[in-house]
């Protein structure tokens, strides 16, 4: 058993220790001044020793009627077939044990009159075994309604548990499917430089290394700074700086954003489809550009070029654009968007927007 176990169960003990004590002293408090009132007083010790023997007795037991609860818990038959007879039979053990206990304490009437264990069962023994009757199904639905309640929240975290696995897996797929289509185009880049160019396919097998060693570094983790995002993003633009040289001009402006949380590798295909289907398209290359801001409380990016625009019969959503809005669906939920449109300048400019969450250290 764990510390944390152990230290949950002397809470529960504590508690339970403490609600009993608290019930016996109002019981037996009651008690007395309502004897003065009568004019009768009530020792206060024999009020104590009726009470505190009474509940205490109860605590000793709480354990065993929330076992017969949970017995009893599966079908309505089973549950009064047990706890009829099991109510009666610790009423009675109970109110006999009491007696018992208060006899041995208070011994006889503390007024002078001498009466032996057998007159006091008889006295009080109907009453007291009607109470303790009532006090078992008292406990025991206060019992039922506590494991009822304890159960439905471990239900909830357990769901919560699952949805998040669930969630965690669908992100890691998603990130996943970023990383075949990435290399696919880059080794095919590699290859053709490989007869036409060797040192330069050379150099973009390194840039590739770098990249993948970055990558690797953050394999499980969903999110990364966003100062962390754009060092990937500039080891994927040194690969693509070797393969295309002066034709590719790129600008990075996060300003003071750097330490906003991020998906990773989330900016690499929205950068991939600008210089593929936009820039590198037409001749000359052009200029791509990556601004991040933060305005009112939400993380905006922009990746946007000077390339050809988006094709007159409208946009279509490729693997690396449908890929970042599910991702940012799954992290965010609606609280995301993903804009793509085209320059007035002309060209193309995605924007991604979402609740900007600070890295904490």
């Amino acid at each position: 058993m764990t510390p944390s176990t152990y230290a949950a169960k002397w809470k529960t003990v504590g508690l339970a220790v403490a609600f009993w004590t608290m019930l016996a002293l109002s019981y037996a408090a009651s008690s007395v001044f309502g004897s003065i009132s009568e004019g009768h007083p009530m020792p206060w010790f024999r009020a104590l020793s009726w009470n505190f023997s009474d509940f205490y007795l109860w605590m000793l037991l709480t354990p065993l009627v929330a076992w017969l609860g949970r017995l009893g818990a599966q079908n309505w038959r089973r549950f009064w077939l047990l706890h009829l007879p099991a109510s009666v039979v610790l009423a009675v053990a109970q109110s006999v044990a009491m007696l018992l206990i208060f006899w041995a304490l208070c011994g006889p009437n503390p007024r002078g009159h001498v009466y032996t264990f057998a007159d006091l069962l008889r006295n009080e023994g109907i009453y007291k075994c009607h109470l303790a009757l009532l006090t078992y199904w008292l406990m025991l639905v206060v019992l039922r309604g506590m494991a009822s309640r304890h159960s439905l929240k471990d239900e909830r975290l357990r769901n919560a548990h699952l949805e998040t696995q669930l969630a965690q897996s669908q992100l890691q797929v998603l990130r996943m499917q970023l990383q075949p289509h990435f290399l696919f185009n880059t080794l095919n880049a590699i290859s053709a430089l490989a007869l036409a160019d060797p040192p330069q396919a050379k150099l973009m097998i390194v840039r590739l290394s770098d990249f993948l060693r970055l990558t690797l570094e953050e394999h499980h983790t969903q999110q990364v700074t966003l100062s962390r995002e754009v060092q990937f993003l500039e080891a994927y633009l040194g690969i693509q700086k070797v393969r295309f040289q002066d034709r590719l001009v790129t600008h990075l402006d996060v300003g003071d954003t750097g330490n906003a949380m991020v998906p990773s590798l989330i900016l690499q295909p929205l950068v991939e489809n600008a210089l593929r289907h936009g820039l590198l398209a037409k001749t000359g290359g052009g200029e791509l550009r990556i601004l991040a801001r933060r305005i009112e409380g939400n993380l905006h990016v922009q990746v946007e070029d000077d390339g050809l625009g988006l094709p007159v019969t409208g946009p279509k959503e490729g693997v690396g654009l449908s890929n970042t809005r599910a991702r940012l669906r799954a992290m965010f939920g609606e609280a995301a968007s993903v804009v793509l449109c085209s320059r007035q300048s002309g060209g193309t400019r995605v924007e991604l927007c979402f609740p900007f969450v600070e890295c904490r250290p």
